[in-house]
């Protein structure tokens, strides 16, 4: 397999692949999070490692815990934690997460995840079986991801996520049903007249009803980023 290194700031790599990359998706997500220094985080499906070395770049928490199913995205993390300087505080995990083992359970602040975008049944299958993994729904459907924060979560920890729209009411109901309330939604779109591409969402463990619509989030103004998302993502518009 052939690696690349890109440096997210100075002295903080990121190793990606054909198989294990990234998107704006992921940035768009780590600044959706607000994570905060003194929480314990998880990222669930974290491919090469990119959400939990995105937080490496300000402020970043005291420990990550990236979790994937796949061995050649662990290496890739793996590969980046070598490289970087100072060494982030991430400890990857090669499992799934239907059946974790050995977590800090119930005491996560945080825990973050970029998922699959199509169910299982849904959509045309890659013939590369980790393509299948990082794009539908075969190593774990939504409510699995939801049962997995829900155990690793403490009383009001959050739960943060993205998908396309169409899986929002899947997303919700699958929030509810693990003892997670969505309490903030933010959508966005490419361009003030084009629909939503994106949705962006916030649960916390056994919290009490209420959501939260946060103003519609645009990525483009012209030819390049609005100055929300270049704020957000600092890389330009290079992973649109």
């Amino acid at each position: 397999m052939t690696y690349q290194y890109e440096e997210l700031k100075g002295g903080l790599y990121v190793c990606r692949s054909e198989i294990h990359s990234f998107g704006t998706d992921a940035f768009l997500l780590t600044g959706f999070s607000g994570y905060r220094q003194r929480d314990l985080v998880c990222d669930l499906g974290t491919g090469c490692g990119i959400i939990p070395l995105l937080m490496q770049r300000n402020q970043p928490p005291k420990q990550i815990f990236a979790v994937d199913i796949q061995p050649d995205a662990i290496t890739q993390l793996k590969h980046a934690l070598e490289k970087s300087e100072p060494k982030p505080n991430i400890i990857p995990v090669c499992a799934d997460l239907r059946q974790l083992k050995d977590m800090p359970f119930g005491q996560f602040d945080l825990v973050t995840c970029n998922p699959p975008y199509k169910a299982s049944n849904s959509g045309i299958l890659s013939a590369d079986a980790q393509k299948q993994i990082a794009r539908h729904e075969i190593a774990g459907d939504i409510t699995d991801i939801c049962a997995a924060a829900s155990r690793l979560l403490q009383y009001h920890g959050r739960l943060c996520m993205c998908c396309r729209p169409e899986r929002l009411a899947d997303i919700m109901c699958a929030m509810r049903a693990t003892n997670i309330e969505p309490k903030r939604l933010r959508l966005v779109s490419k361009m003030p007249d084009s629909a939503p591409w994106l949705f962006l969402i916030e649960g916390k463990k056994s919290a009490k009803p209420f959501l939260q619509i946060e103003p519609t989030l645009f990525v483009r103004s012209g030819n390049g980023m609005t100055s929300e998302a270049a704020q957000i993502c600092h890389f330009g518009d290079k992973y649109l």
